[in-house]
């Protein structure tokens, strides 16, 4: 374990964390000291992922569009571990496609992950937080949320989460929870690293600093909000691609 342990003693569930930039965050909140509960569709991979955090974390199975599963979820996080003192919301899904070539199904997909998924484990997840008058909850929007070519569905369910946010900030303050959101721009994961080479040049030549981000570089803006370093931050919208925007 690092030296640096502000998460100490700390309980955290990440929703997609099984790989790429919810994995990179469970991994350092784990390595900061807190007890992660690694979520993701994927329970294999959900599983693997807690394992390599190390620091008594676990993997479950979850479909944070599926109401009654994230209650039951956390009822069951509370349970084993006592309580939730972080909450990571980083599942997403896309479905890109223009406007009037996008079907019903490609939109409701989107908006019943990215976006109902987010205010489901919030309210969950928020509900307990106010009975302990503590919490810190990040939600991962996108760059998107401003508005992006073929993205109508992902920056529609993106701009939700921001609002969202914001509003939850609000409402939960005096209890003494925090509501933050990160916005990331172009990160290298499994998916950009398929992209075709001339399309992963041209995004890079957009980016001031001049290289893709890495999940480590979410991960510690995350592991900041979600540690008492930022206890008078609450309902900001953080961007995080090396000065880039749509």
């Amino acid at each position: 374990m690092s030296e640096c342990t502000p998460l100490e003693n700390r309980v955290a569930l990440v929703t997609g964390a099984a790989r790429g930039i919810g994995q990179g965050i469970a991994h350092l909140l784990a390595q900061r000291g807190a007890r992660v509960v690694v979520a993701d569709v994927n329970a294999e991979a959900a599983a693997a992922s807690a394992a390599e955090a190390g620091n008594d974390s676990y993997g479950i199975a979850l479909d944070v569009s599926d109401r009654a599963a994230v209650d039951q979820a956390v009822a069951e996080i509370v349970e084993r571990c006592g309580r939730i003192d972080i909450l990571v919301n980083n599942a997403g899904i896309n479905r890109d496609a223009m406007l009037w070539k996008m079907t019903d199904e490609q939109w409701d997909a989107v908006l019943a992950v990215d976006l109902s998924g987010v205010f489901y484990t919030c309210r969950a997840v928020g509900t307990h937080m106010r009975g302990n008058q503590y919490g810190r909850i990040v939600n991962v929007a996108s760059a998107s949320w401003m508005g992006n070519i073929g993205q109508t569905n992902y920056a529609a369910a993106k701009a939700g989460v921001v609002g969202l946010t914001r509003s939850i900030a609000k409402e939960l303050a005096r209890s003494q929870v925090t509501a933050n959101a990160v916005c990331p721009g172009f990160i290298e994961t499994d998916m950009t690293r398929g992209m075709p080479e001339h399309l992963f040049t041209a995004q890079l030549e957009k980016i001031p600093l001049q290289r893709a981000g890495q999940p480590a570089d979410v991960a510690r803006v995350v592991a900041f909000l979600a540690s008492d370093d930022s206890s008078y931050v609450t309902g900001e919208v953080i961007n995080i691609g090396g000065g880039y925007k749509l």
